[in-house]
């Protein structure tokens, strides 16, 4: 009888400490994806390119480019992403994969044009050793009455 007990005790442990392993790893994701808005703003190519992994891709609304394009374009100014309001987000880590979608404001200056516009941003995460690397992230244009299922 003992045992049978000992046996559940373990079980509910490790269904515990898987449960707090992913709420951990998704407040994580959500901070890396805030500060990668704002390094993005502030135009820190150090940090994105820590950040980015080496295959990543970004879909935007004129095309898809890879890392090194994008940095190249922050860097530039050929798209400044001035400021990232985020209205809302959503976040699921299964393994060491993290997706991550934002309803954002953006406000930015694309070739010397400014522009604000609502996007839903999807952002996929791995986790490579203890770093998380961005692989992918996706502008989609959608009303500003858009929301994102929980």
């Amino acid at each position: 009888m003992k045992i049978k007990y000992l046996i559940i005790a373990f079980f509910l442990l490790g269904i515990n400490s898987s449960f707090a392993q992913s709420s951990k790893d998704e407040s994580t994701v959500l901070q890396i994806s805030k500060d990668k808005w704002q390094w993005m703003a502030d135009k820190n190519v150090d940090k994105l390119k820590d950040l980015f992994d080496d295959k990543a891709k970004f879909v935007h609304m004129s095309g898809t480019w890879k890392k090194d394009e994008e940095l190249e374009i922050i860097k530039t100014g050929s798209i400044w992403y001035k400021k990232a309001t985020i209205h809302d987000s959503a976040i699921e880590v299964s393994g060491k994969t993290g997706i991550v979608w934002n309803r954002i404001t953006l406000e930015s200056i694309v070739r010397g044009n400014e522009a604000k516009v609502e996007f839903t941003v999807t952002e996929v995460y791995q986790k490579q050793g203890k770093d998380w690397k961005l692989l992918a992230l996706t502008f989609s244009s959608v009303r500003d009455t858009h929301q994102i299922k929980k």
